[in-house]
């Protein structure tokens, strides 16, 4: 909890920043008020300060008198609302502007966005604005992090109904899955989010505009909304965190297939699905089809895929998914055309794959996992002169700035470490840096020893370096490395060969005399949830010792980390 002094110094703080970024919970007179016209129907017209904001959604403000929070308001329609209806507003409190101006305006209203806005209004008081020109949320919340992991879930209970039988359990081997009703439930859960989205948003002031944003002056944006009609916006700080798309082969017929946001729009499961792609992403997908029985083919370019992992899981895993009966096509050159033989859903669809080589292929999906790009086209970013890379990424440095002062940048759209929890943490400290005391005058997110999970099945994690890394790093003679393979707990009621087709695998790697781990890599099940406590043992510099010094859980699958011998 925070001390009483800290909370008058917070306090103190937002209080300044109110002051100085010309918060809106203090209306001056060169300031619009917000006039919030009715709806078709209503009766009453209410006038407010033009945020009405909750300063800290930590409630240590209450020394702040403020009226209730509104809706979140949306400025752009002022204008136009006026005109149309034929009100006018005293020339004091409604004087007409071009450009509105914020403190911070933020393109995009994803997990990095939302994660930056929020702690630049929130904790201090920045009149902040969000752009977004899709579903609140992004694209973790509508076609990422959380609808892939709800559909993990949805596939792992039908592996536990496989299981189920050598525990003594009498399931039907013709287990029915309604995917539709599925389907729904999570398509619900991902709308509830949306609303959580902007309910949090609205309750720290922070005001959201549809459409989609491009600049028109180094400082200036222009909005052009769901209607049609433009908007424009100016501010000192601006954050693009717009993130990216898949992309898709340019190829005859290549939109035949789907990416993975259309994954994530199937009603019926395909009886045959092709997975294009070696990364994580192809992966995921791929299990989720196998482990709920459609028949899967993986094209891969190499012969393994999640390459740019150690070796030890891209090995695994290939043979893994193999044992199961996912079928991987190496060396895959691409298509030279896709067909559309049948159109429908599910059974109903057909494509036909032609390979360069005059080879044919029937599936009922064809899924591109091959990439994505940055969402940079729309915002003309060569008006304020923001730098790309040879891949189409935004240049940022350490604390996100881009090649124009005041202009930022976090998230997918940099093709920094492309992941939820990276983004929101690299937004929240540019928020803290922004607005926040001096001591936050140099905050920024470390992007070493990151730990991440591909939810495979079974699932992969890994924080910090490969072995061909480390070795590279460090040198051979200074790198030594701990590795074990068994079998889970869980399987040892499975006969033989189904044993031989889920391993559990774990690899450590350590630098130097003080073996200090530098690289820990696991696959079985349950690593999603193991490995974020070994993450932050890795993230403190621990050592082989200290892992060693740790009494082991028993029984359990993360006890051989800490007895690696």
């Amino acid at each position: 909890m925070r001390t009483c002094s800290s909370l008058r110094s917070l306090s103190a703080q937002v209080l300044k920043n109110r002051l100085s970024h010309g918060s809106s919970s203090f209306v001056r007179s060169s300031q619009i008020a917000l006039v919030s016209l009715p709806k078709p129907g209503s009766q009453s017209i209410t006038t407010a300060s033009h945020s009405n904001a909750v300063v800290s959604r930590r409630n240590v403000l209450a020394t702040i008198q403020r009226p209730t929070p509104t809706p979140i308001a949306r400025l752009t329609s002022l204008t136009r609302q006026f005109s149309s209806t034929g009100a006018t507003a005293d020339s004091n409190t409604m004087a007409p502007v071009e450009v509105q101006q914020y403190d911070y305006i933020v393109l995009g209203g994803g997990s990095g966005g939302s994660g930056s806005g929020r702690r630049a209004a929130g904790w201090y008081g920045a009149k902040t604005l969000i752009v977004e020109s899709g579903r609140s949320g992004g694209t973790c919340v509508n076609v990422g992090c959380v609808p892939k992991k709800m559909t993990w879930n949805f596939a792992s209970v039908n592996e536990n109904l496989h299981a189920a039988k050598h525990y003594g359990y009498t399931v039907p081997e013709d287990v029915k899955i309604d995917y539709k009703y599925f389907k729904e439930r999570r398509d619900a859960t991902i709308q509830r989010l949306n609303g959580i989205y902007e309910r949090n948003w609205g309750r720290e002031g922070i005001d959201l505009v549809h459409g989609r944003a491009g600049f028109v002056e180094p400082k200036v944006i222009e909005v052009t909304l769901e209607d049609g009609s433009k908007a424009r916006y100016t501010a000192p700080h601006i954050l693009i965190a717009t993130g990216g798309r898949p992309s898709i082969p340019d190829i005859k017929g290549a939109e035949h297939g789907i990416t993975s946001d259309g994954f994530f729009e199937i009603e019926e499961l395909p009886p045959k699905v092709a997975v294009v792609g070696a990364g994580y992403i192809a992966v995921e997908l791929a299990g989720v089809m196998g482990a709920v029985g459609v028949e899967t083919h993986m094209y891969i370019r190499g012969q393994e895929f999640l390459r740019k992992f150690d070796p030890m899981i891209s090995k695994t895993m290939t043979e893994r998914y193999e044992s199961v009966g996912i079928h991987v096509h190496r060396g895959h050159q691409g298509f030279k055309e896709v067909q559309l033989l049948r159109d429908g859903k599910g059974k109903d669809k057909l494509l036909k794959l032609i390979h360069h080589d005059g080879s044919e292929t029937e599936v009922n999906e064809l899924l591109w996992a091959v990439g994505r790009v940055p969402e940079v086209e729309d915002l003309h970013l060569d008006i304020p002169g923001v730098k790309l890379n040879n891949n189409g990424h935004i240049v940022v440095d350490e604390f996100q700035n881009t090649s124009v002062d005041g202009v930022y940048a976090i998230g997918d759209v940099t093709g920094q470490a492309e992941l939820t929890p990276v983004a929101i943490a690299a937004g929240r400290q540019l928020g803290n840096r922004l607005f926040g005391g001096p001591e936050f005058k140099t905050a920024k997110l470390s992007y070493d020893n990151i730990p991440t999970v591909v939810f495979s099945h079974p699932e992969v994690g890994t924080v910090g370096l490969t072995e061909p890394e480390a070795r590279q790093k460090y040198g051979d003679d200074q790198i030594k490395v701990y590795h074990t393979r068994f079998t889970a707990m869980y399987y040892d009621l499975y006969p033989a060969e189904e044993k031989k087709q889920n391993p559990t695998e774990f690899k450590l790697i350590c630098a130097g005399p003080e073996e200090k781990v530098v690289g820990l890599h696991i696959l079985g099940l349950g690593c999603g949830e193991m490995l974020q406590g070994f993450g932050v043992a890795v993230k403190m510099g621990a050592t082989k010792k200290d892992f060693d010094s740790c009494v082991a859980i028993h029984p359990t699958s993360a006890e051989e980390l800490v007895t690696l011998r």
